[in-house]
């Protein structure tokens, strides 16, 4: 029998920290966790429970109190360009076109690699046409894919999103959530995603990871074996849709339920 080795592994992850008041605060307790290469893993939790903290540790940006994360079996301790974070505020680059923010880390690719490898991840987020556009000129959904093919176009084996669609209107995040599983479909990267929307983690991800509250320990990893792209009126997506928020401690609807 062939164990599969996995792309990340986090094993016995705790953070603490002094608090001004010289109280010690444990924001994480023996966090457990594999993620296979090429897999799509959002993680979801209580606001302030430690999601976006143990996406900063997966990347190299803080070092735990103890335990290690593990990519491809080497300890991560510090970032790698081959790992991109992509954050909730966006950063494409405002004085750079759209293609000039794609092609931002292509610097060691020749002029022909480059102009390649631009027009390929331009047509993938659909913005053909835009290539010389500044982002003033662009919307939050059109500047969020820029930043998403920017990610892309450096090569990275390992995506690390913490809310990304975060700040975008309900119909461009909807919208975007598609895109990002079709991107996602063609590139086959590994992808760590923190949401604290259960609606997008269960339309996106392969497995949910339900943190506790703080200090956070993994409560559950609920699987969903939906084929993409995904019916949201399907009743298995809204038995795991409500599954995840049971485990939270919220009714179907996201409100906190009522305690006997």
């Amino acid at each position: 029998m062939i164990v599969e080795t996995p792309k990340i592994e986090f094993r016995d992850i705790e953070l603490c920290f002094t608090a001004e008041d010289g109280a010690k605060v444990q924001v994480l307790d023996s966090v457990n966790l594999n993620v296979r290469e090429g897999e799509f893993v959002c993680i979801v939790g209580p606001s302030g429970c430690g999601k976006s903290t143990l996406l900063n540790i997966a990347c190299g940006f803080l070092k735990p109190s103890r335990g290690q994360v593990l990519i491809d079996e080497v300890p991560v301790d510090q970032p790698n360009r081959r790992r991109v974070f992509i954050f909730q505020d966006n950063s494409v680059f405002p004085w750079l076109t759209v293609s000039q923010n794609i092609g931002f880390g292509l610097a060691d690719q020749s002029p022909q690699e480059k102009d390649e490898i631009i027009r390929r991840y331009v047509e993938m987020i659909g913005l053909t046409g835009f290539e010389h556009a500044y982002p003033r000129e662009l919307s939050g959904g059109m500047k969020q894919r820029v930043e998403i093919a920017r990610a892309l176009a450096s090569g990275p084996d390992v995506l690390f999103m913490d809310e990304p669609l975060g700040a975008l209107d309900w119909l461009t995040r909807l919208k975007m959530r598609a895109d990002l599983v079709e991107i996602w479909r063609q590139e086959k990267k590994t992808i760590l995603f923190v949401t604290h929307d259960v609606e997008e983690s269960v339309q996106l991800a392969d497995r949910v990871v339900v943190l506790s509250d703080r200090p956070a320990q993994i409560r559950a990893v609920v699987d969903v074996d939906l084929p993409r792209p995904r019916n949201l009126d399907d009743p298995e997506y809204l038995r795991i849709r409500d599954e995840i928020f049971e485990l939270m401690g919220l009714d179907h609807h996201g409100i906190e339920a009522a305690k006997v």
